[in-house]
């Protein structure tokens, strides 16, 4: 409840039938009832009651309205802003087509106020009631627009709501092309990879944060950031050719040694099994939702790691029992069969299982080949191209040895030739 002085003054303002008068003694008012601090609340809710109220007028109650979203953006007290902001905020609402700018100034403000307490979905519902397709004549441009979508947007991120963020991104995507400011611009594409981060959409993410670690307009620690995030999620996406590509694109950036993950990254590009420490080191650098269980219990990086050690094993086997694939993945039989044939069924890894002899065999590819048909090889064709690849090195190796004798020992080399 307002004190009793400041109502007996709002009481005398509202019923002064002096313009300028009244106008001089709200300012006054007000000045004073920030000024003291004590009940400021509830003397800043009564305020805006008053000049409010239909004793005053629309035409002399804006101006008023606008300078105590001033004095309220002043107030250093959060707790007090919030509770008396979001009061206010009710009392514009039935009249918000008289005060729509008042009213979007008062919400930014209240957002900020949210947002510096950390409550992030109260500031993102706030700024989601600011109208931005007015009736009253104010053009609210596309980038207006954008920028607020985009700061609904990263309030949901921050409070790990990414259903929500998605619905004002998508929004955003309407608009883009002809948003202009640069930062909103640039907002709009972390938001992007942090979302399909968050649902697990782990190489459209890799592939975002990648494009964004190229921004000239992000400072060098903040790309070499967006690098490692790139280099994160391909690592934590589903083996597969798509996977590889991506990879080999974040090898080859020659910013990625600089990056913590690039030891990680080297071994699993060039197919080589990954050890136990190795991937608790990387674990110990991931965020929360990039460690939930999936459905058969395991975490998304263990699966992750299992399908690579499987891939990187047929890069070293022709076959391999079901048991010894178990033991060298870390898993059991039965696992590393089931793993296996999702991977054989889905075009990710070449290869067949012989469940009789309780065997898997791995499909060594041609240059250039379609995994979809790397089961139609027969056996023999396939011994047939390992053998011709090993006489064609072969070869290559003997041919440079003597290209090296006749460098080397030319009188030797013809000798021998002539011999």
């Amino acid at each position: 409840m307002a004190s009793p002085e400041v109502t007996t003054q709002l009481e005398q303002l509202a019923a002064s039938p002096n313009p300028q008068q009244r106008l001089e003694g709200y300012t006054q008012t007000l000045d004073s009832i920030v000024s003291a601090s004590n009940n400021l609340r509830d003397n800043l809710v009564a305020y805006v009651q008053s000049i409010l109220s239909d004793n005053i007028g629309v035409i002399h109650s804006r101006p008023l309205l606008s300078a105590f979203v001033e004095k309220y953006k002043g107030i250093t007290n959060n707790e007090v802003k919030t509770e008396a902001g979001a009061e206010i905020v009710d009392l514009i609402a039935p009249k918000i087509v008289s005060y729509e700018q008042q009213d979007t100034d008062l919400k930014f403000v209240l957002a900020d106020a949210y947002e510096a307490e950390e409550d992030f979905t109260n500031s993102a519902k706030t700024l989601q009631t600011i109208v931005l397709d007015s009736s009253q004549g104010r053009n609210v441009t596309d980038d207006e627009k954008a920028s607020v979508w985009m700061r609904i947007c990263r309030c949901y991120l921050e409070d790990d709501d990414p259903t929500n963020a998605l619905s004002y991104l998508n929004k955003i995507k309407n608009v883009i092309f002809s948003v202009k400011d640069q930062a909103t611009r640039l907002q709009f594409q972390l938001s992007q990879a942090r979302i399909n981060d968050s649902q697990r959409n782990f190489l459209d993410a890799s592939n975002s944060y990648h494009i964004l670690s190229n921004e000239p307009a992000i400072d060098e620690e903040e790309r070499l950031r967006a690098l490692s995030a790139a280099i994160t999620t391909a690592i934590l996406a589903p083996a597969g050719p798509t996977r590889a590509r991506q990879l080999g694109k974040l090898y080859k950036d020659e910013r990625a040694a600089e990056t913590p993950e690039y030891g990680i990254l080297e071994k699993i590009f060039l197919d080589r099994l990954l050890s136990p420490s190795e991937v608790a080191a990387f674990a110990a650098g991931l965020q929360d939702h990039q460690l939930a269980k999936t459905s058969d219990g395991s975490t998304v990086l263990d699966k992750a790691v299992l399908e690579h050690n499987l891939v990187a094993a047929s890069r070293l086997y022709q076959n391999i029992p079901l048991e010894s694939l178990g033991s060298l993945l870390g898993v059991t039989a039965d696992r590393a069969e089931q793993y296996a044939a999702t991977m054989i069924e889905s075009n990710r890894l070449s290869g067949s299982i012989d469940q009789i002899s309780e065997l898997v065999h791995f499909f060594p590819m041609a240059a250039g080949q379609d995994p979809n048909n790397a089961q139609a090889v027969d056996l023999t064709t396939r011994d047939l191209r390992t053998w011709d690849a090993n006489i064609t090195h072969l070869s290559e190796e003997v041919e440079k040895v003597s290209t090296m004798l006749q460098r080397e020992a030319p009188e030797f080399y013809e000798s021998v030739m002539v011999g």
